[in-house]
């Protein structure tokens, strides 16, 4: 059974003459890593906003964990961790404080006005949790002293503190520098295989969604496609091999003799990749090269063709 399932979801504000989501359906498998992309207005927001129950949905279906996200809100929220695209944590309090609170806002634990007043099992997972992510000399620093990658590790913590199902992550290593934004990875990494969590992606680092299981793209409030990495790049972008050489009327000749399916570029000869390896089209030619390139796809590459609406 998914720990999410979406059958028929749509959502259209007042007064708008357009579906913001338009009739869409997908499942996420529990324990697996879901990437969902689109560009800004295409729906994934306000997607999001619907599954962790701060937006109410027009009609469909939804469930996670089980729970319906309409009829049993709070038992949806106890089952999941959000962490949204702007901060979210309170400046005044120290790192230590703002967790605290948030166990307490899940009932997780009864309020106590101090640290050292709370219970060992607390004590011992907030430990768990800073060591982990590399923050416990900071744990008991006002947050106002924190840099923008320590913020974004303390909001994980917190969403963590209760155990979800499901950790929603909302453009998570928005403005980030890269040691950070890979601190922050190798750690949901870690959590994911430890603890079996689901994570559900939304990003514009799309490096950040080649390793997903699953990713679907969203535009004009539609699923266009969804997939493995692997197959949306290889059924919306080529593999080619860029070849030249200076006798290129040669080159071009031999190429047809050969029948291998190829366009002219300024740049060379684009010879598409189906059955033969960049290898064997190499070996095969008997002109002189002068440039060789293999084109291997990325998830960027097929997300700009659904999004320049060349696909």
């Amino acid at each position: 059974m998914p720990v999410i399932s979406v059958r028929n979801l749509v959502k259209q504000y007042q007064k708008s003459t357009q579906r913001a989501i338009d009739d869409i359906s997908f499942d996420v498998d529990e324990g697996s890593f879901f990437a969902f992309l689109g560009p800004n207005g295409a729906g994934k927001t306000t997607t999001i906003s619907i599954l962790t129950t701060t937006l109410a949905k027009t009609s469909g279906e939804i469930q996670i964990a089980g729970f319906d996200t309409e009829k049993e809100q709070s038992q949806v929220r106890h089952q999941i961790g959000v962490i949204f695209q702007n901060p979210s944590l309170d400046l005044n309090l120290s790192a230590e404080e703002n967790i605290r609170f948030h166990a307490v806002l899940y009932g997780l634990y009864q309020f106590r006005p101090s640290y050292s007043m709370m219970p060992t099992s607390y004590k011992h997972k907030v430990t768990e949790l800073a060591e982990i992510i590399g923050i416990q000399k900071e744990l008991f620093h006002p947050i106002k002293t924190f840099s923008g990658g320590m913020k974004r590790k303390l909001e994980i913590i917190r969403s963590l503190i209760h155990s979800p199902k499901v950790l929603f992550l909302d453009e998570p290593t928005s403005g980030l520098d890269p040691l950070s934004r890979k601190n922050v990875w190798e750690y949901l990494k870690e959590i994911r295989e430890k603890n079996g969590t689901t994570i559900f992606l939304t990003t514009h680092y799309l490096e950040e969604a080649e390793s997903a299981d699953t990713v679907a793209i969203i535009n004009t409030g539609k699923i266009v496609i969804k997939g493995s990495p692997e197959m949306i790049k290889s059924s919306l972008v080529q593999h080619y091999l860029l070849i030249d050489a200076k006798d290129r009327e040669r080159l071009q000749k031999e190429l047809e003799s050969k029948k291998f399916s190829f366009d002219i570029k300024e740049n060379g000869f684009r010879v598409v990749l189906l059955s033969n390896t960049p290898q064997q089209i190499i070996q095969s030619l008997d002109t002189p090269l002068s440039q060789m390139v293999v084109h291997m796809p990325t998830l960027e590459d097929a997300y700009l063709a659904i999004v320049d609406g060349k696909k």
